[in-house]
């Protein structure tokens, strides 16, 4: 049994995370700000992870085998939290994502199209961090969420106080109504009612992972593997956004219709004319095994029209 802290982890994939947790033996505390219940059998501490005062004080005395922090977004959270777990905490995996790598939000270094994009790409052991930014300021946050996160990964990683991982998590889907981006239900949505989907000219494709699969990682990462930097999470096989409509469409018995995206226009979820799917390989060299994407984008695509036909099933 290990003693692992949870922040966030009150919906969707977080929330999977702290039930397999739960049900592998370990002791979960989750922490949220009290919107949400934490599962049956974990403690809850509700505090804003925001307000560091109140964070060390709903803390007390405890300390932990692993912390997965599943709600980090600046370098001002980050910093935050590593000076609240130092010494209370040997682990900690943050839940951070793909879009570190795309090239359109940082200057990087250029990764061939077609080639996979592994983790050496963003080093966040080496990367610079601007505290000073307007990160409290929400519209600033979501125009710079990709920085936000490479920061955040940079804090961490720069902090020394525990073994920091920092999960980089594909497009995920999966749940049903549960998936709550609601990425899915747009392509659902166009192809039921026979609507075009709107996308670039030449989209590229881009990596996924199931909910559940992600979730697994996460426990992996926090209580099974002493892995540390940054390790992406993706399912195999490379998908566009013609890939995906048409499993969508053999799910739903219907024809995708398409149109490409005017000058400026944004294109739907998931079409991208820039290059930076994944690589997995560090990941499966560490002993993680991942599945296919066709082992689990019908099932996730069959889920999503069941949601869109009952609107009122349940998110949770």
């Amino acid at each position: 049994m290990q003693k692992v802290c949870v922040i966030g982890g009150s919906r969707y994939f977080g929330k999977l995370l702290v039930q397999r947790l739960l049900a592998t033996g370990h002791q979960v505390t989750v922490i949220n700000r009290g919107s949400t219940p934490a599962p049956a059998g974990a403690e809850h501490l509700v505090v804003d992870r925001n307000d560091e005062a109140a964070l060390i004080a709903a803390l007390g005395s405890r300390t932990f085998d692993a912390v997965v922090d599943q709600v980090c977004y600046t370098p001002v959270q980050a910093a935050i939290a590593a000076r609240a777990f130092s010494g209370r905490t040997r682990r900690y995996v943050m839940t951070s994502t793909i879009e570190v790598y795309d090239p359109a939000t940082a200057a990087l270094p250029t990764v061939p199209s077609g080639t996979p994009v592994p983790e050496e790409v963003v080093d966040p052991s080496t990367w610079l961090v601007a505290m000073v930014l307007p990160w409290h300021d929400a519209a600033y946050l979501e125009a710079h969420y990709a920085e936000g996160k490479r920061q955040a990964e940079a804090v961490f990683a720069q902090h020394h106080g525990f073994a920091f991982t920092a999960v980089r998590s594909a497009h995920v889907l999966g749940g049903g109504a549960a998936e709550f981006t609601g990425r899915l239900a747009h392509y659902v949505e166009h192809v039921t009612r026979g609507t075009q989907i709107t996308v670039h000219a030449k989209p590229l494709p881009t990596v996924f992972i199931h909910y559940e699969e992600l979730a697994d990682l996460l426990l992996w990462a926090a209580t099974l593997s002493d892995v540390t930097g940054p390790v992406n999470a993706c399912s195999d096989g490379p998908l566009d956004v013609y890939g995906l409509g048409a499993v969508v469409a053999a799910q739903a018995g219907r024809k995708a219709m398409y149109r490409s995206a005017a000058a400026g226009e944004p294109a739907s979820p998931f079409s991208f004319d820039r290059h930076y799917a994944m690589s997995n390989a560090r990941a499966k060299e560490l002993g993680f095994s991942f599945s296919h994407i066709t082992d689990w984008l019908p099932g996730a695509v069959a889920e999503a029209l069941d949601a869109f036909a009952d609107p009122a099933a349940p998110t949770a």
